[in-house]
């Protein structure tokens, strides 16, 4: 079994050093050796600065890779015509099993990303910054850095910085996540989406980025964009920070200029000579085979053209003695326990995805490969945040580049090969999940009340998605697309409001006796008979 990666794996560089610059003189570049390395950093406009960013073609290196000139602006923009001050955050969350990159920059070059993220903070006008982490190392590293620049969340300060720590959680990376938990929240997505150029951290325009992305800003404000253009392609300039984990010899993170051959990156990582396959872009990417492998090299683009993602730059080959849909089902059921449980297709869609994949390793047949598609291609683009999206791409990935195995299991008695474990997963399925800073583990997750839909009284008012979107969201035809669903545990007081303000008084709230989470005695659970009489007299 392979064994859940150190938060500072070996770090290596291919060609000349950026990002991890300094490296082979200290484990962590305080501010004194900081500038020493890299040198002082000039102010910048912000225009310039976006300027610069355009110039180098930068984008978030978090896995959504938008480009961070536009957000920039836009934050800009939202600031100006709403006149207040924008907030700048730097998303360091990192809680994919998979990937540390970013949390090897937070704890060996702190400094670097405050760099970026001040740059931006200065050029806007912003008056607050926030650095997102979920780890304890991190936390240290990062409150450390601030320490030593004198900046603080001291009232009056000319600029207010904070180290925001959250629970290791996979949903804990979204955006929307750090910024509900920095307003006080629970670390999950609100339901709805807001793009948080527009309205974040405290209603103000936010201008949120990856680690990676703000210390690539920082290399690029002190070399400039022609120099920064000198390494890696034409149309992706620069390095990119991999973590290379899986079946290899030497699990470790790795700066690279892009267009390096994949092939050469897994080979420096001691992985076989010919992987049964490679997983890019973490446990939300995509699968390539051993032939496509060959062609691959280090991008964004060139990933993209042959079936990969670059994503949050994890790289995981198998071996090819072991069963890859069983290495599959590992993650997969993994993805599903992470699930925020406050959206259908993500709390039962995911559970359901992955017990359709065990179904064809336990000889289900066509039956079952068609209903993993069905199920698969239904939670995409519905749940509250990209996990759902992120969880089916793979899951769709997975039944694509391993046809022949797939046939093993779907049409014959299996591959015949063991499942090795080699897919680095948190001990006991996820790290501990306490939030720091007040709220409790128990108001996350589902709690023992179910929600249901009676379809003989539902005339599609909507009021309850507007209410509860955690749990409800209407379909093309104005009705709810869930006919029960377990209520969040921070979401019971809004579920029974819902209830009670259903116009056609078509909820009502049971309890779960099948569920493994405690009773609460601090709201009411009402039985089908009584519900709609006792809650709709309450309107």
């Amino acid at each position: 079994m392979n064994e859940a990666l150190p938060d500072v794996p070996e770090v290596r560089v291919v060609g000349l050093p950026q990002l991890t610059s300094g490296f082979d003189l200290v484990e962590r570049l305080d501010l004194p050796m900081h500038l020493k390395v890299h040198g002082p950093l000039e102010p910048m406009g912000g225009e310039q600065l976006a300027g610069l960013a355009e110039a180098i073609g930068l984008k978030g290196r978090g896995g959504a890779g938008f480009p961070f000139a536009k957000k920039l602006r836009s934050v800009a923009e939202s600031a100006i015509s709403k006149g207040i001050r924008p907030v700048v955050v730097v998303n360091g969350s990192e809680d994919e099993p998979a990937c540390r990159k970013d949390t090897v920059l937070i704890n060996r070059a702190p400094h670097l990303i405050l760099d970026g993220a001040l740059l931006a903070a200065e050029a806007m006008g912003a008056r607050t910054l926030v650095i997102g982490v979920t780890r304890e190392s991190t936390q240290r590293s990062m409150e450390a850095a601030l320490a030593e620049r004198g900046l603080s969340d001291r009232r009056g300060s000319p600029l207010r910085a904070r180290v925001q720590r959250n629970p290791v959680r996979m949903v804990t990376g979204a955006a929307a996540s750090l910024i509900r938990s920095i307003d006080g929240g629970p670390a999950i997505p609100p339901g709805r989406k807001i793009s948080a150029s527009q309205s974040g951290v405290g209603g103000a325009p936010t201008l949120l980025s990856n680690a990676e992305t703000y210390a690539q800003l920082a290399i690029a404000a002190r070399i400039g964009p022609d120099r920064y253009r000198n390494t890696g392609l034409y149309d992706e300039p620069g390095t990119v920070m991999l973590t290379i984990s899986g079946a290899v010899a030497r699990p470790m993170v790795i700066e690279v200029p892009t267009g390096v051959p994949l092939r050469y990156v897994l080979q420096l990582a001691g992985a076989p000579p010919m992987p049964q396959g490679v997983l890019t872009g973490g446990y939300h990417g995509k699968w390539l085979d051993a032939a496509t492998v060959n062609e691959a090299i280090v991008s964004r683009n060139s990933l993209d053209a042959v079936g990969g993602a670059l994503g949050a730059g994890a790289i995981l080959p198998i071996t090819q003695e072991t069963c890859p849909l069983g290495e599959s089902l590992r993650v997969a059921q993994w993805l599903a326990e992470e699930s925020a449980g406050q959206c259908g297709p993500c709390y039962l869609g995911l559970p359901a995805a992955a017990r359709g994949l065990e179904d064809i390793l336990n000889g289900g047949g066509p039956a079952a490969l068609e209903a993993v598609k069905q199920v698969a291609k239904a939670v995409k683009r519905r749940g509250a945040c990209s996990h759902p999206d992120g969880s089916a791409m793979f899951i769709e990935s997975t039944i694509k580049a391993f046809t022949d195995d797939l046939a093993a299991h779907v049409l014959g008695n299996g591959c015949g090969r063991p499942v090795e474990g080699v897919l680095p997963l948190f001990e006991g399925g996820q790290l501990p999940t306490g939030i720091p800073g007040g709220q409790a583990v128990e108001e996350a997750g589902p709690s023992r009340q179910k929600i249901y839909v009676d379809w003989t009284l539902c005339r599609g008012h909507g009021l309850c998605a507007d209410i509860l979107p955690e749990v409800f969201e209407l379909g093309a035809d104005g009705f709810p697309t869930v006919a029960q669903a377990q209520v969040p545990r921070y979401a019971e007081a809004k579920a029974l409001r819902a209830v009670r303000r259903c116009p056609a008084l078509a909820l009502r709230i049971e309890e779960d006796t099948r569920s493994s989470a405690p009773a609460r005695n601090n709201l009411p659970v009402l039985s089908q008979r009584r519900g709609r009489r006792a809650l709709g007299s309450g309107r």
